[in-house]
């Protein structure tokens, strides 16, 4: 993708992507989802799953998967605040972009 990715956007996506499960999601499948709407390597995930856990948005927890522990990462009603937030002021921004591109398009 041509357009970069500011912090907010990819915050908003990832709460996006764990809030389709109520009971949480482990990192590698986040990546794989998150991969679905921008390119992100697994080392970019890390510090914004860890942020977003700092700033009470996510909570962890541990499960045992095939002999290991996996970290889930589960939204929090704050998290779900502020992708509400983050929803809202999307549809205004795109919105805004949406109407500049089109009016581009004039000859």
């Amino acid at each position: 993708m041509v357009f970069n990715t500011g912090a907010a956007l990819l915050d908003a996506i990832v709460l996006a992507v764990v809030s389709h499960d109520a009971e949480g999601t482990y990192g590698y499948k986040i990546t794989q989802d998150v991969r679905q709407a921008i390119d992100i390597s697994e080392s970019t995930l890390y510090p914004v799953l860890r942020r977003l856990q700092k700033d009470g948005c996510l909570e962890t927890y541990d499960m045992e998967y095939a002999g290991r522990n996996r970290r889930y990462y589960r939204i929090t009603d704050a998290g779900t605040a502020q992708l509400n937030l983050y929803m809202s002021e999307w549809k205004i921004y795109s919105s805004k972009i949406s109407k500049l591109f089109e009016g581009s398009e004039r000859t």
